[in-house]
């Protein structure tokens, strides 16, 4: 999780409008010139979560998850071009054709719904999907899971845009104030790390926030296309620092997936400004950039 905090030091950006209001499972913060640029994000992320959600019946989302084979919107096409770019550049650890998995672990509603359970309901042992053109297709089984991408879909649009100078969607955020510094906190609430995002994006991938039972297992939400399972990793969370949000969504999950080879891959990656990982001893580490630093 993260909260932003700026200085007043660039007139455009002293007069803003702050507002959290809920949507798409979390707390969105924008920040705004006004009252109409403040209602305009709140159209946009309304109308973002009725097409890309899976929890809601008649979405864009749900019926391609229903039909296996449909021709999406531009915006739809937008999100699935950068999901499948995200997915090269990370090797497969960022996927989001996981979400059979996902469902069959246990997480079929939204999360204060989820319960407890004696077992899996089964899921895939692997995932495909593939876009050509306006057409995307997905194997039998499929399902796909925008989940975490959405959020920073449409905080990158929302800011992008110009209709927001900062957009937070739980923690996922994107920025044009050049003093922007995020506070990211470990799974107690502690302050981990600061983290200057300036202009740029950062997102955090945590596996000890939504969690449930399986058995006498604790399972969560993250789960690894590699072993279609909750991953197993030793890192609580991980953030990153990217151009946009939903690069730095990939870039979160995927070192949070790597587990201990997470920081040392990032440090190679060209799109990814700053990364630090929180352990299951709760130590704090970073990539050699922001030990530089």
């Amino acid at each position: 999780a993260g909260q932003g905090k700026s200085a007043d030091t660039h007139d455009e950006l002293r007069i803003m409008i702050i507002e959290r209001f809920p949507a798409m499972g979390t707390t969105f913060e924008v920040h705004a010139a006004d009252r109409s640029a403040i209602d305009r994000c709140r159209h946009l992320v309304d109308a973002a979560e009725q097409r890309f959600s899976r929890f809601v019946p008649d979405s864009e989302l749900s019926r391609i998850n229903r039909e296996g084979e449909a021709t999406v919107s531009p915006d739809m096409r937008s999100i699935l071009t950068e999901a499948a770019e995200l997915q090269r550049r990370t090797g497969g650890t960022f996927d989001i054709g996981v979400g059979s998995s996902v469902i069959g672990w246990g997480y079929d509603t939204t999360f204060a719904d989820v319960i407890d359970r004696a077992e899996p309901s089964g899921h895939p042992a692997s995932s495909a999907w593939r876009l050509c053109g306006d057409v995307v297709t997905l194997e039998a089984g499929t399902r796909i899971d925008l989940g975490g991408i959405a959020k920073g879909w449409i905080a990158d649009r929302l800011v992008e845009d110009g209709h927001a100078t900062v957009v937070s969607a739980g923690g996922d955020l994107r920025s044009v104030d050049p003093t922007l510094v995020v506070d990211v906190l470990d799974h107690e609430g502690s302050l981990a790390a600061e983290v200057p995002v300036g202009i740029g994006a950062l997102a955090t991938s945590s596996r000890s926030r939504r969690t449930w039972m399986v058995a006498d297992q604790r399972v969560h939400h993250l789960v690894d296309p590699r072993s279609m399972r909750p991953a197993d990793t030793p890192a609580l969370s991980a953030s990153a620092v990217a151009a946009t949000a939903t690069e730095a969504e990939a870039a979160a999950k995927a070192i949070l997936l790597m587990g201990v080879d997470g920081l040392a891959w990032a440090d190679d990656q060209p799109w990814i400004r700053d990364a630090i990982a929180v352990w299951h001893d709760v130590n704090v580490y970073g990539t050699l950039r922001r030990m530089a630093s």
